[in-house]
């Protein structure tokens, strides 16, 4: 009984050990599940983000594509508007200079559309930083607030016009005084993508909102013109024309400007100092050295009756010394005085009797001294130019002293604003914004561009019209005319693709520059 009852206890003990034993290992069991299950659903919760984070960045790198075509089409929308423009001149009041908003289809939600914005700018409205006198430039950064320099540390702007060629704007950072604010203006805030003209020259860490002008701004590297009249003939470089080709110049009513002694005169002139410009012809003498030197001896400024008393004068008041007016030799020695031509009283018929002297020359002297007075001397019939500055604006688009298809860095007067036209030659504020009210004024005619688009103002369309206004007089335009145009083939189209809300989310920016019927395009950044 008692073994019985051990027995039984026993088997009553072990009976409880092994309820506890399972009771421990369900524990265990509900705990690991738990911690697995909460292992998988963070692994859920997880992929489900990474998943979320792939399908929103697939999203947005399909909407920066489809922003980054639609920028794309802007920028091809600008080509293609200049592609049609055919005017033989470059304003303000056409259309291309309009900036447009534009839609393109969405491509792959259909019914939705994507906007872009684009800017077509004239570089010819900028200071060119390779071309520009030194004077400008000096002007230009005076206009951007750079203070003269002492004789320690130098001029800038001679340092720019030593630095020369530039490829871009930016590279005149490393001309030796320049400074980050004349460059790029003050900073005040940082922003993602700049705006301005010049944004392809702003280094990302230097990206800002511009604070007033910057060189970035209003100076460029591109202006580009072509070198041939309104109807698109080539000009006659006065540098290397024969005379033959300087008497096929003709003025805007048609007529023969240069007779043949007057394009010899011009060869005459260039063979001892080249032209550095046009306005250049106003300094040339109709009667050139080696003319005068021919007929010296057969010229006075004396009457018969006056030459016969003073023969053999050497030292005469009228005719200069070493005889020059007398029909004598070098030595002083007389000569057959009453052969020679007195220049002051001579009709057009007898002074074209002396050598290299015919009717456009003889025409100039008479004109001279019937403006001027008498000659006092012979050497004084040296003096009579060859033409006027009148003349010279009839013929201002028919010549040039630049060789070659194009020519850089001239300001465009139909698209220059009045903060960069009276930095130039000769100008001032005055005459800059007599030039702004020329080309906005209302034309009576009504002019259409090529497509029959109708164009605002009255635009230039020959330099010589800037004598026409009052407050451009003769001295002004001999100063500005080697410097501008009317016209322009260079020019930056910057394109914005934009959100819903306005945001800009792509942009492209590029050069095009015009060579025949062909656009070229030497600069492009895509944002």
């Amino acid at each position: 009984m008692r073994k019985h009852r051990n027995t039984l206890f026993r088997y009553r003990g072990s009976s409880a050990k092994t309820t506890s034993c399972f009771s421990d290992s369900n524990g265990l069991s509900l705990v690991s599940t738990l911690w697995i299950l909460t292992i998988l659903s963070v692994l859920a919760m997880q992929l489900l983000y990474s998943f979320k984070l792939e399908n929103n960045a697939r999203r947005n790198f399909v909407d920066r594509v489809k922003y980054h075509y639609a920028a794309k089409a802007g920028f091809e929308w600008g080509i293609a508007k200049l592609r049609t423009d055919e005017t033989n001149f470059d304003s303000l009041g056409e259309t291309w200079a309009e900036p447009v908003q534009q839609q393109i289809d969405d491509g792959i939600q259909i019914g939705r559309m994507l906007n872009y914005q684009v800017t077509i700018t004239d570089e010819a409205s900028k200071i060119n930083i390779n071309s520009a006198p030194e004077d400008t430039i000096r002007n230009l950064l005076g206009f951007l607030g750079v203070q003269p320099e002492n004789s320690e540390t130098g001029d800038l702007a001679a340092r720019i016009v030593e630095g020369r060629p530039y490829r871009t704007v930016r590279d005149v950072a490393r001309v030796e005084g320049m400074t980050q604010d004349v460059l790029y203006g003050i900073q005040q805030q940082t922003v993602a993508a700049p705006e301005t003209s010049g944004a392809e020259d702003i280094p990302p860490q230097i990206q800002t909102t511009m604070g007033g002008n910057s060189l970035v701004d209003i100076a460029t590297v591109y202006s580009v013109d072509a070198n041939t009249d309104s109807n698109g003939q080539q000009r006659v470089n006065i540098n290397s024309a024969n005379a033959q080709q300087l008497r096929q110049v003709r003025s805007n009513n048609n007529q023969t400007v240069f007779s043949q002694a007057e394009a010899n005169a011009i060869i005459q002139n260039r063979e001892s100092n080249e032209f550095k410009g046009i306005s250049a012809l106003l300094d040339v003498s109709v009667v050139s050295n080696q003319v005068f030197n021919n007929i010296r001896n057969q010229i006075t400024v004396q009457d018969a009756s006056v030459q016969n008393t003073s023969s053999g004068n050497s030292n005469n008041q009228f005719n200069g010394g070493n005889n020059r007016g007398g029909g004598g030799d070098n030595n002083g020695n007389g000569g057959n005085q009453s052969s020679q031509t007195n220049i002051n009283t001579a009709d057009s018929e007898e002074l074209q009797e002396l050598q290299g002297i015919d009717e456009g020359v003889a025409e100039r002297i008479i004109a001279h001294r019937n403006s001027q007075g008498f000659f006092q001397n012979i050497d004084a019939i040296k003096e009579v130019k060859l033409m006027t500055v009148r003349e010279l604006a009839g013929i201002a688009d028919k010549i040039t002293a630049t060789e070659g298809q194009t020519v850089n860095g001239l300001i465009n007067i139909n698209t220059a604003p009045l903060e960069i036209l009276q930095l130039l030659p000769g100008m001032d504020q005055t005459k800059s914004q007599a030039i702004i009210t020329r080309r906005e004024e209302e034309n009576q005619e009504e002019q259409q561009g090529t497509l029959g688009e109708p164009i605002r103002g009255n635009p230039f369309s020959d330099i010589g019209q800037l004598l026409d206004i009052e407050e451009i007089d003769n001295q002004t335009f001999r100063e500005v005319v080697d410097w501008v145009t009317y016209r322009s083939h260079g020019y930056r189209i910057e394109s914005a693709a934009v959100d819903l809300s306005g945001k800009t989310i792509a942009k492209r920016a590029g050069i095009v520059v015009r060579s025949g019927n062909q656009l070229n395009v030497p600069y492009l950044r895509q944002d």
